[in-house]
């Protein structure tokens, strides 16, 4: 008997946080390429799951990753969990240097890795998944910068979902979830850090797991969560 080959899934930002997540959810029923700057914390993560490879590259690099991703020739499943957050500024007080690095970082690392890998992804008729925020739904002072590039996000997903119809695409706005990131946010808004008030990020993967998970006839397109606490 022929085994069975297991699903292939890149998660990207798998180094900690929701993408460390994402990846041991993902674990039981996929194959994994993970993602992120080269760090001990990939390489240890890449060592809790057997066949796991790590992609270690600077997204933003775009020689190093398309020379990083040129041997992926069939993907089921591509998830950006990578980003930054801002450093929540009016936009009277923004510098252009900020406003650069969230649009690089959160829109066109992702528009062009997803480039990148399209011809893997239609091999596999594959899903792409792009974590987002509830920043990308709606707009609070001081987070325009960061939320311009949620909101762009959210196109570049919508777009890839109508020129890619044999592909799903899903976009997922998770509120705020309990991770480093957030401890910085909040302590940058002077507020008192209380982890129940926020998602955890194996709730945030479950979501994603479950979004990949529906049957083939089904599209997930767009899943909010948001925190009960």
């Amino acid at each position: 008997m022929t085994p069975q080959v297991r699903p292939v899934a890149l998660v990207t930002g798998a180094s900690r946080g929701v993408g460390a997540a994402i990846a041991r959810a993902l674990a039981p029923t996929h194959d994994l390429i993970l993602g992120g700057r080269g760090s001990s914390e990939l390489d240890a993560l890449a060592t809790e799951f057997d066949g796991a490879v790590t992609l270690p590259v600077d997204l933003t690099d775009d020689d190093t990753l398309e020379a990083a991703v040129e041997t992926i020739t069939d993907l089921d499943v591509l998830v950006h969990s990578a980003g930054i957050a801002s450093t929540l500024e009016m936009v009277a007080d923004t510098p252009v240097e900020e406003w650069r690095a969230l649009l690089d970082i959160n829109v066109v690392a992702a528009a062009e890795l997803t480039r990148l890998l399209l011809p893997a992804l239609r091999v596999r008729r594959g899903h792409i998944v792009f974590l987002n925020s509830g920043a990308g739904q709606q707009v609070r002072p001081g987070w325009t910068p960061y939320a311009a590039s949620k909101f762009a996000l959210r196109a570049l997903a919508d777009g890839v979902r109508a020129e890619e119809p044999e592909l799903r695409v899903t976009s997922i706005y998770p509120g705020r979830i309990d991770t480093d990131m957030q401890r910085e946010i909040v302590a940058r808004e002077g507020n008192r850090y209380d982890p129940a008030r926020y998602l955890t990020p194996s709730t945030v993967a479950t979501a994603v797991v479950q979004a990949i998970a529906a049957p083939a006839d089904a599209h997930p397109t767009d899943l909010t969560l948001r925190p009960r606490g």
